[in-house]
């Protein structure tokens, strides 16, 4: 079964002029997948991931993530189902700056109540894996971009979710931490077989998924599969995104990957 099921997915904004932000939208994804969804601004896919991560109320149709349908849950469950289950990555990180990149990390876990050998545990594990151990006693103002990332991706992990929602994870960073970070959400998905979305409106980004699925004015646009040479995957990407009117597509074709 799909750890992620989306049905008919539907979002209208009221006001002055309804806005139909997703219309009828339905994918599937697989546990342990990598999944990058893409589109030109305004194609609904901050609404997805906003929806997705039950921030959000779907108009119409069901969101299911691990067999639970959230739109039945009550706020307090809600709420608890958010931090048990999911995990974010933001573009800005959102770290606390009043509290170390370890009491960052272990937040979710602070939040849950969880027991203080089970956090030493599990930060000891992260931050040998995610290289943070120089500056886990650092605040985020003291540390680089790159290094705030890890952070937060350290904190989307801690707490083990079944999914992680990435939301432009890469769009602070140079290209040395981008490919950085990107490589580190890659490796976090096939050892862990984490399940990640990613929404990303950068080609080569997308290059280091399974699959990558496109939207346009909020509905299914297309979507492509991993083949074995990741150039090969890159320049099928751009092909897509120049039928959809990608922006600055010309400008990138002719892109080897590092």
């Amino acid at each position: 079964m799909p750890i992620l099921q989306i049905e008919d997915l539907t979002k209208v904004y009221e006001g002055k002029v309804t806005h139909r932000a997703l219309n009828q939208l339905s994918f599937e994804v697989e546990k342990g997948e990598f999944l990058a969804v893409m589109g030109p601004s305004g194609s609904g896919k901050t609404t997805l991931l906003n929806l997705i991560s039950t921030i959000d109320k779907p108009t119409s149709g069901e969101i299911i993530i691990n067999g639970i349908l959230p739109s039945k849950l009550n706020k307090q469950e809600l709420a608890l189902f958010r931090r048990r289950q999911l995990g974010f990555v933001f573009q800005d990180f959102n770290l606390l700056s009043m509290l170390t990149v370890e009491e960052n990390i272990v937040l979710p876990l602070t939040l849950d109540e969880k027991p203080i050998a089970l956090m030493e545990e599990r930060i000891a594990n992260l931050a040998e894996k995610l290289g943070l151990n120089d500056f886990l006693h650092k605040k985020p103002n003291e540390i680089s971009g790159g290094q705030a990332q890890r952070t937060a991706i350290a904190r989307a992990l801690i707490h083990e979710p079944t999914v992680i929602l990435a939301d432009e994870p890469t769009g602070n960073l140079d290209s040395n931490n981008s490919r950085e970070v990107l490589e580190l959400l890659s490796a976090i998905n096939k050892e862990r077989l984490a399940t990640i979305i990613m929404v990303t409106h950068d080609p080569i980004a997308a290059s280091f998924c399974d699959r990558v699925l496109f939207i346009k004015d909020g509905e299914f646009f297309n979507e492509i599969y991993r083949d074995e040479r990741r150039q090969t995957f890159f320049q099928r990407i751009l092909n897509v995104l120049s039928l959809l009117g990608g922006g600055n597509v010309g400008d990138l074709s002719s892109i080897r990957l590092p």
